[in-house]
This record gives C-alpha cells, sequence and structure tokens, in this order.
C-alpha cells in the first residue's frame, strides 16, 4: 500500500461555481469529490485542506505555511542522508495548487527543502474540476500516479510531463508547464 499525503490550497482546480453571483470562486474543498472519480488500487491518500485561495492571492507567508506542512509531513529536520523513500509512513506528497504562482512555490521548496526524500509533486488544472474538459482529474491522477515513480525532489506534474524544479514555467500560450529558459 503506498501512502500519499494530498495537500489542498485550492486554485482553478477547485474553483465551483456560484449560481447565486455567477462568479467561480474557492469556497469549499471539492478534493474528496475528485477523489472519488478515481480508481486507486493500493494507494491510501490522506487529505489535508491548508486553504482555499486563487494562487494569485497567496502570500509569501502563505508559501512558508505550505514549506512548512511539507517539511513536517517529510520529516525533513530528521534527515541525515540517503535513505530509502518513505517518510512516516508518507510515500509522497500531492499539492494542489493554482497554476498562476504554482512555479513560485515549486521554486521556494525546491530551494528551502532540498534534501526531501520523497517525491513532491505540485499540480493543479487550467480549468476548474467542474467545467466541461477541464484537465483537473488527469492532473490530478497523474500527480498520485507520479509519487511512486518519480525520485525524490519537487516536482511538477500536469499534462503527461513530470518537470523538477527549479526552472519550470507556466506557458500561458500553450497553457500547460515547461522548462523555462533561465
Amino acid at each position: 500500500m503506498r501512502h500519499v499525503t494530498l495537500i489542498s490550497t485550492g486554485g482553478t482546480i477547485e474553483k465551483t461555481y456560484d449560481e447565486r453571483t455567477g462568479a467561480l470562486d474557492n469556497r469549499h474543498s471539492i478534493v474528496h469529490h475528485m477523489l472519488a472519480q478515481l480508481r486507486l488500487d493500493d494507494v491510501a491518500v490522506n487529505t489535508v485542506q491548508l486553504f482555499q485561495k486563487d494562487s494569485l492571492h497567496l502570500t509569501d507567508s502563505d508559501r512558508q505555511k505550505i514549506t512548512e506542512m511539507v517539511r513536517l509531513l517529510a520529516d525533513i529536520d530528521d534527515f541525515d542522508g540517503p535513505e530509502e523513500s518513505g517518510t512516516d509512513g508518507i510515500d509522497g506528497i500531492v499539492i494542489l495548487h493554482g497554476t498562476d504562482t504554482l512555479c513560485d512555490t515549486g521554486d521556494l521548496l525546491a530551494a528551502e527543502l532540498p534534501n526531501v526524500r520523497i517525491p513532491v509533486i505540485l499540480t493543479g488544472a487550467m480549468r476548474p474540476f467542474e467545467m466541461q474538459r477541464s484537465d483537473a482529474l488527469q492532473n490530478l491522477n497523474e500527480a498520485l500516479f507520479a509519487t511512486g515513480v518519480l525520485e525524490p525532489g519537487v516536482w511538477c506534474v500536469a499534462h503527461g510531463k513530470a518537470l523538477r524544479f527549479p526552472g519550470v514555467a507556466k506557458d500561458r500560450e500553450r497553457g500547460t508547464f515547461a522548462r523555462s529558459d533561465g
């Protein structure tokens, strides 16, 4: 059995339509609805609701909270050197995040947690889960799968790609993520 912790921060992937206002907002987590649509044999997913924000509204303090949550879950402070993956029963961490600033958070995690010994996967969606032609379920499923096949580190997983941080950028023209030129 593989154990994955999913940290929900909001973002487009979890936006829901409010019939009263006509707006798409991060009102409450819908991650359990998404997980219920996936067949996850031999994968136990524990969810942590950190906050419900559009990533454009995330602050440096919010990013630090994400970093500290990953540090706590991955038990990084006790890291002395190379070991097998699987820290305190966690084989990987998936962070649901808005795509607009996902790369900022990924770069911070990679810089502040260079010795992470499990895969830490950031993913999101260009279209909300509730919309037709959403990439939300695909990206969530890929991220969960990636925790079992990628080496330790901080990764962006979306649209059939796994890109290691640092050096990932959102390609707004193509609506995906790519290696950055810098």
